[in-house]
């Protein structure tokens, strides 16, 4: 992801929230140098610093995809849940693209709503843990909380898929992730 790109989406995820929000960039062109920018209303700090090695591997391989994420316009006023998710995703450093796919998923799998339940498997919340109790490793209020849901979810989707494109990609041809 190119810094601009990711400039773009930290300050409409500020706009949004009324917040800071904090990203780091690791710069292709000149290896071991990391920037981080951190935004918040009316104010931008940058810092720029140079690193030896990185202190462990975050993903040893990740799901890749072609698959389109279906183009749904977001109104992140109206929408409390997506609203959330897409802070969380800026601060991953990860691209609209990969919002568009997570949205595709969770539309797909609980359109969103945090009390979702099927009642067939027990699957429930916004990422449709199974079993759902799995998400109380991010906190007891996961039943009730949005945020702890969303957390859990891309948790999970990071550590399985890498990222929300690659579960997508993933659910569109096994009809499960």
């Amino acid at each position: 992801m190119d810094s601009k790109r990711a400039l773009a989406l930290v300050i409409a995820s500020a706009a949004f929230t009324g917040g800071t929000s904090t990203i780091a960039l690791a710069d292709t062109e000149s290896p071991g140098t990391i920037h981080q920018q951190t935004w918040s209303p009316g104010r931008v700090h940058q810092r720029t610093w140079t690193v030896q090695a990185l202190p462990h591997v975050i993903h040893q391989a990740t799901w890749e995809t072609k698959a389109k994420p279906k183009a749904r316009p977001m109104l992140p006023g109206k929408d409390t849940n997506k609203r959330i998710a897409l802070d969380l995703v800026v601060q991953r450093a990860w691209s609209m693209r990969e919002f568009q796919c997570l949205d595709s998923l969770w539309t797909r799998e609980s359109n969103w709503n945090h009390r979702a339940h099927n009642p067939s498997s027990g699957a429930y919340g916004i990422p449709q843990a199974l079993p759902a109790g799995k998400m109380s490793g991010v906190g007891s209020d996961w039943r009730d909380n949005p945020t702890t849901q969303i957390l859990w979810g891309l948790k999970y989707i990071e550590g399985r898929y890498g990222r929300p494109c690659g579960a997508w990609g993933h659910f569109r041809s096994h009809n499960w992730y």
